[in-house]
């Protein structure tokens, strides 16, 4: 079942304090089989060098999709994605966490480096043009779309956008996606066996 995701922005505050709404909202939840995913991208990093799904082959990968004016969705799913990290131990260096921005005009790679490293400085932003952001989100089948309110400042848009984890494997594969709000025992749970058997 798909449900759209609702992230409406919180233009009077840092975006760091949006890290405080972490109130339920709807969200997306996809049957994904590995075969409908295309686990590939070409982003800019922190430093602002290109940043690829190859350039981490050997480790999983654990990804997300959002914007860091993202008032509830996101900073929930950072939190998780922080947890599972802390849970899996000396386990999580074989694990790359990554936010992928879906609001290039907003979100730079030094603004993308500052909100990650609130969450935990493991988590990596990745952000791009928003031809590169397209492909992949397309890539991921994630949906995602800039809304603005009639009579309100163009610059305090929203963007409507899919929730979850995915999880890629350390030859790049796809393996599955968590659903949001899942909890993060169960994640580093899962991730851990994952682990002990690659």
């Amino acid at each position: 079942m798909k449900r759209r995701v609702f992230c409406a922005t919180l233009a009077a505050l840092p975006f760091l304090a949006h890290t405080l709404a972490l109130a339920a909202s709807p969200h997306t939840t996809f049957d994904l089989e590995p075969r409908s995913i295309n686990p590939r991208y070409l982003l800019i990093g922190p430093q602002g060098s290109a940043v690829s799904n190859e350039d981490f082959r050997g480790r999983f990968q654990l990804i997300t999709f959002g914007y860091t004016f993202c008032p509830d969705i996101c900073p929930t799913t950072l939190v998780d994605m922080a947890e599972t990290l802390k849970l899996l131990g000396e386990d999580a260096q074989r694990v790359q966490a990554i936010f992928i921005s879906v609001d290039p005009d907003r979100d730079t790679p030094q603004q993308l480096a500052t909100y990650t490293d609130f969450f935990d400085k493991r988590i990596i932003g990745l952000t791009g043009s928003p031809a590169l952001i397209q492909a992949a989100a397309r890539n991921f089948k994630v949906r995602y779309e800039k809304v603005i309110k009639e009579n309100q400042d163009p610059r305090n848009y929203a963007v409507d956008h899919s929730a979850g984890l995915y999880l890629l494997g350390p030859e790049g594969a796809f393996i599955k996606k968590f659903a949001y709000a899942t909890p993060a025992d169960s994640m580093a749970s899962e991730i851990r066996q994952l682990l002990h058997t690659h």
